[in-house]
């Protein structure tokens, strides 16, 4: 089983009883961050995309990016190609809504996005449509044996941008 996976995943830092499980479901980002209480772009999503050979490459971005196509061609060489949800099980060993970077069925190459860095803690899914776990950032890249960093999202900094102007900046 998926979870059961990550749980052993998570086991050589102890962390395994940090898995969240919830009553309500998790896989969509607005769910999550409904279930957990927090705003969406803290919700960790792990996105698959076709790679160079055989395998997948999986992105993890804030909840509120989305992938931006020539940025992705810049930094992968590549046109950004998602998977269909029989080949995201296939490489990850996950099912949609419960897709994260630990306990994959591959050795995949894994990147976490740049939109995350704007958060001390965020939540990534740990392979079922009703699970999370709390991971800071250093965590989030070190449990998922991240191989760098990457800027390929749009629509997260004018977000970021609108939460640091003061509430009264637009009142005349």
């Amino acid at each position: 089983m998926s979870l059961e996976r990550v749980r052993d995943h998570f086991n050589q830092w102890n962390r395994e009883q940090d898995i969240m499980e919830f009553e309500t479901s998790s896989a969509t980002v607005e769910e999550a961050a409904n279930t957990i209480g927090v705003i969406p772009a803290r919700i960790a999503k792990t996105l698959s995309f076709r790679g160079e050979g055989e395998n997948a490459i999986l992105i993890v971005a804030a909840g509120d990016a989305k992938i931006d196509n020539k940025k992705f061609r810049q930094s992968f060489g590549m046109k950004a190609r998602m998977l269909s949800p029989e080949e995201v099980l296939e490489q990850t060993g996950h099912m949609i809504g419960g897709v994260c970077p630990f306990g994959l069925e591959k050795d995949l190459d894994i990147f976490l996005d740049v939109s995350l860095k704007r958060f001390d803690t965020v939540f990534p899914a740990c392979g079922s449509t009703n699970s999370a776990i709390e991971l800071t950032i250093d965590e989030l890249f070190q449990f998922s044996f991240a191989k760098e960093w990457v800027d390929v999202c749009k629509g997260w900094e004018a977000v970021e941008n609108r939460e640091k102007e003061p509430l009264d900046s637009h009142v005349k």
